[in-house]
């Protein structure tokens, strides 16, 4: 049957993070692989109400299809909820989505033909490149700076586009403690992408899972509030971390006539989003306590980065000659290793040593791919998982072969 496959169905994989977690069965492994929020941060007693309240009202509707474009009432409690973040948009900008992973995938089916180019960061979100790569995608891509894309890279890699007759589709960014470095784009930098955006009409795909999640450092306005709803910017959100990831609900908002196409995309991919989960998420925007919410998110993971990095001071001397950033927010942070150094194998190394981590190649196309450096996860672990794992990792770096570090 294979035969019949599409072309890039032949080819295609799946997402690689997806496929590395067979490995991490063994509940003695310490993981700082996967991205996930702490349960101990979810407001378990708020969903049981929310639930039991959906269900007790009407649960024939509560468990009915819902409409394509979202419930009336979770649209307005997004729309109530984004204009804390300065950002005012009507019903007619937004289309609720079943995970942060489907707004990536309605935005792939909508602009990308195969073998079209998206501009992007290196690294860069290994779901965003598993979703394009379905739409068979190339990129232009260029590499992070401490503060964000290079925005003269990016620009020189759209005019090298635009004289060989193939113009990229999509600038797409994570500008809020970018999955997977951490790094924050600057003001400055977000000024000029938007302006690059405007000058190459190309639409600017926002990124935007953690806002809410900073710990230190002064806030940012978001790529979309910037541009004022001027139909440059597609932002995608999800609750997944902001709330949790079980529902699978999110939201992408932009101008009309591409949100309209994304319910178009969305009715003939998987329909409607669940209108239970959809309700319970409304009762998170509307009932809860909102700064306390996320005032105790943010004191709970800020404390778990703090251990973390002190731990890595601890266990990684210079003279191992690892590096790693230093995040303001979000759920995860990039070391660096020498360039002797192959973490895909070393992950293997590291499962027998009982951690884990993703490796980096997960976050560059495959045409360029790098192999010295993975991305942490320290939101989920323990403090004394993070003691105990930061020191097997250190181990296992430190025990490398010696002629394989050169």
């Amino acid at each position: 049957m294979e035969s019949l496959f599409t072309p890039i169905m032949k080819r295609f994989e799946g997402y690689a993070i997806g496929k590395m977690l067979k490995y991490l069965d063994d509940p003695e492994i310490i993981s700082f692989a996967g991205g996930l929020p702490s349960a101990d941060v979810f407001p378990l007693d708020l969903i049981r109400r929310a639930a039991e309240k959906s269900l007790g009202e009407n649960w024939r509707e509560s468990l009915q299809y819902s409409p394509i474009p979202g419930e009336k009432a979770l649209i307005e409690a997004v729309i109530a909820y984004l204009r804390r973040d300065g950002i005012r948009i009507g019903p007619e900008n937004i289309v609720i989505t079943t995970s942060g992973q489907h707004g990536l995938d309605l935005v792939g089916r909508l602009f990308l033909n195969p073998r079209d180019f998206v501009v992007a960061d290196l690294p860069t979100f290994g779901g965003a490149l598993a979703a394009f790569e379905m739409e068979d995608a190339r990129y232009a891509a260029a590499d992070l700076e401490p503060d964000g894309s290079n925005i003269e890279a990016m620009e020189a890699g759209i005019k090298d586009l635009l004289k060989k007759g193939t113009p990229p589709k999509f600038i797409y960014v994570v500008p809020d403690f970018q999955n997977p470095s951490g790094i924050t784009m600057s003001l400055e930098k977000r000024k000029a992408l938007l302006a690059l955006g405007r000058r190459y009409r190309l639409p600017i795909v926002e990124d935007s899972p953690y806002r809410d999640l900073r710990y230190s450092g002064e806030r940012i306005p978001s790529l979309f509030s910037l541009d004022e709803n001027q139909g440059g910017v597609i932002g995608l959100y999800t609750f997944s971390k902001m709330f949790c990831p079980g529902l699978r609900v999110g939201f992408n908002i932009g101008p009309a006539d591409v949100i309209q196409k994304f319910h178009f995309i969305k009715s003939a991919n998987i329909l409607n989003t669940p209108k239970l989960n959809q309700d319970i998420c409304a009762a998170f925007l509307r009932e809860a306590d909102l700064d306390a919410h996320f005032q105790a998110a943010r004191r709970y993971y800020s404390e778990k980065l703090k251990f973390f990095l002190g731990a890595m001071n601890d266990h990684f001397p210079d003279s191992l000659g690892v590096k790693w950033t230093r995040p303001e927010g979000g759920l995860f942070l990039w070391i660096t290793t020498p360039e002797s150094i192959d973490t895909h194998e070393l992950f293997f190394r590291a499962i027998e040593e009982k951690v884990a981590f993703v490796p980096g190649e997960v976050f560059y196309p495959k045409d360029a791919c790098r192999r010295n450096a993975m991305r942490i996860n320290f939101s989920y672990p323990t403090q004394d998982q993070i003691v105990r794992g930061v020191a097997r990792l250190a181990a296992v770096i430190k025990n490398y072969p010696a002629a394989a570090r050169g």
